[in-house]
């Protein structure tokens, strides 16, 4: 008994490890994406700015240009990681994504149409974003679980994929077909948000998405142990009392509520998802309790360094976030389905 309290009592404060350097390596991360851009600032001009000593030029680059961006991947890289935790970890996929599933596709398409109706970005059509995303990506979602159920089979995780895939296809082509009639504004916005570019980058943004990560991440952790319980078979978890489909739709509905809102204002980026929860499950294990906030850590540094190094490669152009990540996520996927039985 003691030595598996003492085992237990390790891993805790390996976990707890893990997190203050993943912390530590976004805060460094994250003043040295402040010093990256068209305009450069020294690393002494970006702190001295940060504690108010900086010009007024300074400070209008970081706090009204630069702050909300880096926030805004922060939150979003962090909020798709966990979606993507919770979707492997409910469907029992190693191979699940938001992005690859057709989640983020849906919410595109909600985003898209959403905002040829209000021309706007405003604060209030800013903060209906997400609540637009959540309505098509849980669309997607419900379209893509009807197509792979089987009546009296259930859904394989081979079949719920190439479903997702297929879906995502045709929702991708779809929009390109809607923007065949939109004014050049308006396909600019979409091939932007295609290419996973971090659109959002101003304080409304910022505040429409921080309630979402905030709520719902909670919620998830509150409900770690049930996860948990979820990788059993179904009749120990019957046995121990615990609800299977109800806490299965609460969770996936949280999950798709996650990527929808991160993607209303980051993009179509997907990758994330997949390979954040991976990296965490190899640094402190399945437990979820200990999974979940180093997924979001591991997904926070993982956007904030494709957004940095995406501004930072081709200046004054930029190459968007989504492509970085698509360069590493899309291998790793393929040697995933390579050993996928």
């Amino acid at each position: 008994m003691s030595s598996l309290t003492a085992a237990e009592r390790h891993k805790r404060n390996r976990s707890i490890q893990i997190m203050i350097l993943l912390t530590a390596l976004i805060v460094v991360l994250f003043v040295i994406s402040m010093n990256t851009g068209f305009t450069r600032l020294a690393p002494l001009e970006v702190i001295q700015t940060l504690f108010g000593g900086g010009t007024n030029a300074q400070s209008l680059i970081l706090f009204e240009f630069r702050m909300p961006r880096i926030i805004i991947s922060v939150l979003a890289g962090a909020g798709l990681a966990v979606s993507g935790c919770i979707i492997q970890s409910v469907t029992r996929s190693a191979l699940a994504d938001p992005g690859i599933l057709g989640i983020n596709a849906g919410a595109g398409l909600a985003i898209v149409l959403f905002l040829s109706f209000f021309q706007s970005r405003q604060a209030v059509p800013v903060y209906m974003l997400p609540m637009a995303a959540l309505i098509g990506a849980a669309a997607a979602a419900i379209l893509i679980y009807a197509l792979a159920l089987r009546q009296h089979q259930g859904f394989s995780s081979t079949r719920l994929l190439l479903t997702g895939i297929a879906v995502a296809s045709g929702i991708s082509a779809l929009m390109v077909i809607l923007t065949l009639k939109f004014d050049p504004n308006q396909y600019q916005f979409v091939s932007t948000w295609l290419a996973g570019t971090i659109w959002g980058s101003n304080w409304h943004f910022v505040l429409a998405l921080l309630p979402w990560v905030l709520v719902l991440f909670s919620y998830v952790l509150y409900h770690a142990r049930t996860l948990d319980l979820l990788q059993l078979d179904e009749p120990t978890v019957i046995g121990l009392g615990v609800a299977i489909e109800k806490n299965r739709r609460m969770l996936l509905l949280a999950a798709v509520a996650l990527a929808a809102a991160c993607v209303a204002v980051s993009g179509g980026i997907g990758f994330i998802g997949l390979i954040a929860p991976h990296l965490a499950r190899r640094l402190v294990g399945a437990q979820h309790l200990r999974l979940l906030p180093v997924s979001a850590l591991s997904g926070a540094l993982l956007l904030l360094a494709a957004d940095t190094l995406g501004r930072w490669m081709l200046q004054p152009a930029e190459l968007p976030a989504g492509i970085i990540v698509s360069v590493l996520g899309a291998p790793y996927f393929l040697y995933l389905l390579s050993k996928a039985k």
